[in-house]
């Protein structure tokens, strides 16, 4: 629903890279390269973005 904040496992920031990341996809890159640019280097830290699913346009339809 909501992009995470933190890793889930270390701690790191991650929320503040979701909107970067999905330009570089859009831009043609691949997840390892677009990953590599923001910045993300440990494995924990990438799961956490690759798994996120934007949902919140499909939720926000019900009350």
């Amino acid at each position: 629903m909501i992009v995470p904040v933190r890793c889930f496992s270390c701690g790191k920031p991650v929320g503040s890279l979701w909107e970067k990341y999905q330009e570089l996809l859009k831009d043609g890159k691949s997840s390892k390269e677009a990953l590599d640019e923001v910045g993300l280097q440990r494995f924990c830290c990438r799961s956490a973005i690759m798994s996120h699913v934007e949902s919140i346009g499909i939720v926000g339809k019900y009350k």
